[in-house]
């Protein structure tokens, strides 16, 4: 697993612009504009001003909507602003979100002189079918060659995300999918399954009867776990899948429960000691001197929700933390749904797909 220092922490900036809006997607976002990105870019150096701290900083999320709207200018200036207000490790990981087809090698060979070291590419399936039925605007062989450039540019570490129980998806389109995603020249995957968030196109009968059931859902999930390995992907989380050494370091950052700060409508935050979230609206972002909050919790990180999350992880807890409940432990490990090793606990791929009922049982 990725090592990550003790006192580092991460900063997230959520850039809410998007060409078109997804129909599964309920992230906050709004269409782009030149100007809105210029705007954004002056309100997040303002923000990153107002929390300037001597902090230091080993991890940059720009997360979206369709962060790669930016220009590879406002990156950098974004970058450089936070570099005089925080200490930013010299081997930051700084990663960008991109959608294929929206941008080339020529920007991305400027994306990496302006500080972006990590892309994450949002790929979804190669299956032509399954991009159409997503309402995705690339087709496979775009994101094919997406990848390619980036590589070429000189992006040495590459993720790509992938969705699982889309509407169609089968067995053999998602293996092919996998077969040819893995052979690119990428580090890390994502796997999602699909969830139907209310209030989004997708929340409809007829998309509900063309995604495969919860059982064949769950297969899929399994099956997608078991090739990834056997290509060299090792599942680190619930949804996560890297070769050695090349998991995400701020991702982990979330589940470790180490401190991050999130900038931008609809970002969260963990942040002296204080958890919170910036409201889902542009305007107020970009109206006020320093973004607006609301808190969450004031005091997050307990044993609780280290447990929570930690087991979101395949290196799991320390058993210590559920000594109360060994013998339910000892239950699920011989189900199939926990594993023991090294004094920790964990689920299997197996137990990751109940892991919200199990974890009620376990935390009850």
């Amino acid at each position: 697993m990725t090592q990550i220092r003790d006192n580092a922490a991460g900063i997230y900036f959520h850039v809410p612009f998007c060409v078109r809006k997804c129909p599964y997607c309920d992230f906050y976002s709004v269409l782009v504009t030149a100007q809105l990105c210029e705007v954004y870019t002056d309100a997040v150096c303002c923000n990153l001003a107002a929390y300037a701290a001597p902090v230091v900083v080993d991890s940059l999320y720009f997360g979206g909507g369709t962060p790669s709207l930016l220009l590879p200018q406002q990156i950098e200036r974004i970058l450089q602003t936070a570099a005089r207000c925080f200490s930013i490790s010299p081997d930051a990981e700084v990663t960008l979100e991109v959608n294929p087809a929206t941008v080339n090698e020529a920007e991305l060979q400027n994306l990496l002189r302006a500080g972006i070291n990590r892309l994450s590419v949002g790929v979804q399936s190669l299956d032509s079918g399954e991009l159409s039925r997503l309402g995705r605007l690339h087709t496979a062989q775009q994101a094919v060659q997406t990848v390619e450039a980036a590589a070429h540019a000189g992006f040495s570490n590459l993720s790509c995300d992938l969705m699982l129980a889309t509407p169609g998806q089968t067995e053999e389109t998602l293996t092919r999918t996998l077969t040819q995603l893995t052979a690119l020249p990428i580090s890390h995957i994502s796997a999602y399954l699909l969830k139907i968030e209310p209030g989004t196109p997708f929340d409809a009968a007829q998309i509900r009867r063309q995604c495969p059931d919860e059982d064949v859902a769950a297969e899929l999930y399994l099956h997608a776990v078991a090739l990834l390995e056997r290509a060299g992907f090792l599942q680190y989380e619930i949804s996560n899948f890297a070769k050695p050494g090349c998991e995400s370091r701020h991702n982990c950052k979330y589940w470790r429960c180490k401190p991050y700060l999130g900038i931008g409508p609809a970002a969260h935050a963990c942040w002296n000691g204080k958890r919170f979230f910036v409201p889902s609206s542009l305007s107020a972002f970009l109206d006020a001197p320093v973004q607006s909050t609301v808190l969450e919790d004031d005091n997050p990180c307990t044993r609780e929700e280290a447990i929570m999350l930690g087991m979101r992880l395949s290196e799991g807890v320390p058993e210590a933390w559920l000594t109360q409940k060994t013998a339910e432990i000892e239950r699920l490990c011989r189900a199939g749904f926990l594993r023991h090793f090294d004094g920790r606990v964990a689920f299997t791929p197996k137990g990751f797909l109940v892991s919200n009922t199990i974890l009620a049982q376990l935390l009850d």
